[in-house]
């Protein structure tokens, strides 16, 4: 039997969607599910989701709930962390406090203010799960859904290197998937290679039978000019090749758009844009609750994509893949420093898990992926080093912060941002600090 932990069961739609693509590979066998959340309300939530969905599929499936995070770990072969630490009030501040200061942000989960603090909230937790794993599952692999991405799998290398982590994320699948229906090409025909950090990394091969297919990109683009009012394929068009991310990620990660109202128009950017994603999340859990209490099972929506139920079925039954994952820079990459949080191409299969590594990028890509790295290794180190000055330098590295407003202001933002999250963040990071 495969033990699988979901630490941040409650995350109720993610939940659903890996238990849904888990159940949908028979050759699995029987699985034991363990679901922990510290929300007693969610975790039955998660309990309830899992315990239908195996008789809906009508699968052998053992479900556990467990509020104590250190039994659900325990003999546990694959933990799957989808925990964001604060939740949805936390992500209002992130985003509602830094634009009274007039940083303006959309997703606000990966770089920038949002990006930095939410990392600073999550390190903490991710040290006790580490160290709890090392006690009690020290041979299970780490499988991440939480962001930000790079900065929390850079944090764990430099933490608790012997853990075997794995940052996973759905966006190259679907950034692929998305332009395959644009041009018309089903996706099964088309091969492609594609590498850089997470949330910012490049589509720097996308073939049919040997075809490049950017070509047919290019014409869709020259003939559709609502296509050019987005922010991805505004960046494609000035650095030749396609961002792994949605337009509204990307416009936080560079120093271009978002502090210019024009740019704002011309590329449709949803400022805010999470606010409304994280309250409907929350809406949708809540309108869960009273229906799987009741015994009704809701199939999720989107298609069986997700990668931590692929890690698993090759890891267990030796089935070879290839996917994306995000692991620390060992040797993988010669552009970035080693441990950084990188995102490549890795093969699973009956010998493993093997990162793949890569040749260096074009050098337009690197360099914005340098600065993105910038930011991440600075705010790491501020966790690590228990260094409130090294906030607020991650702050000034940030591209769309410090395009956006003045030094003084960085500094007064730190401060606000500090004093709103509180006991959220160490002890040593919660100093005002003058300049």
């Amino acid at each position: 039997m495969t033990r699988i932990c979901f630490i941040g069961a409650g995350s109720a739609e993610f939940t659903r969607q890996l238990v849904r693509d888990l159940l949908l590979m028979p050759d699995l066998g029987e699985l034991h599910l363990v679901m922990h959340d510290v929300d007693e309300t969610r975790l039955e939530l998660a309990r309830g989701i899992a315990e239908l969905a195996g008789r809906h599929y009508r699968r052998p499936v053992t479900v556990t709930a467990e509020r104590e995070r250190r039994a659900a770990l325990t003999d546990a072969q694959f933990v799957i962390n989808t925990v964001n630490i604060g939740g949805h009030a936390a992500t209002v501040t992130d985003l509602e406090l830094p634009a009274r200061y007039g940083v303006r942000q959309t997703i606000g989960d990966t770089l920038g203010v949002g990006g930095i603090f939410r990392g600073l909230r999550t390190f903490g937790f991710l040290d006790a799960l580490a160290a709890d794993m090392e006690q009690v599952c020290p041979d299970a692999w780490l499988l991440n859904y939480t962001n930000p991405m790079a900065m929390n799998v850079q944090y764990l290398a430099a933490t608790h290197p012997r853990l075997k982590v794995l940052g996973l994320c759905h966006s190259v699948y679907w950034t692929v998937h998305d332009l395959c229906a644009l041009v018309g090409v089903p996706m099964e025909q088309t091969t492609f290679f594609s590498f850089g950090v997470n949330h910012q990394a490049w589509l720097l091969r996308w073939e049919q039978d040997g075809r490049d297919l950017y070509p047919l990109l290019d014409e869709r683009i020259a003939a559709d000019d609502q296509l050019r009012r987005r922010v991805r394929v505004d960046m494609y068009r000035r650095l030749g090749f396609y961002p792994t991310e949605t337009s509204e990620h990307s416009s936080e990660y560079v120093p271009w758009y978002l502090h210019l109202d024009e740019e704002i128009a011309r590329l449709r950017i949803p400022v805010n844009d999470y606010l409304q994603i994280s309250a409907a999340n929350v809406r949708e859990t809540e309108r869960l609750v009273p229906r799987v209490a009741a015994g009704r099972y809701d199939e999720p929506d989107e298609e069986a994509a997700e990668y931590a139920p692929q890690v698993v079925h090759s890891l267990v039954t030796g089935a070879p893949r290839n996917i994306q994952v995000n692991v620390a820079n060992d040797g993988l990459s010669p552009d970035f420093p080693a441990g950084a949080g990188i995102e490549v191409p890795c093969l699973l299969g009956s010998d493993g898990v093997r990162p793949r590594s890569v040749p260096a990028l074009p050098s337009q890509c690197a360099a914005l992926n340098r600065q993105f790295l910038a930011v991440v290794e600075l705010t790491v180190r501020a966790a690590v080093e228990g260094r409130p000055e090294l906030v607020r330098h991650a702050l000034m590295a940030d591209p769309n912060t410090a395009a956006t407003v003045s030094l003084d202001t960085i500094w007064a933002l730190a401060d606000a941002m500090v004093e709103a999250h509180g006991a959220l963040l160490a002890e040593p990071l919660r100093q005002r600090l003058q300049p």
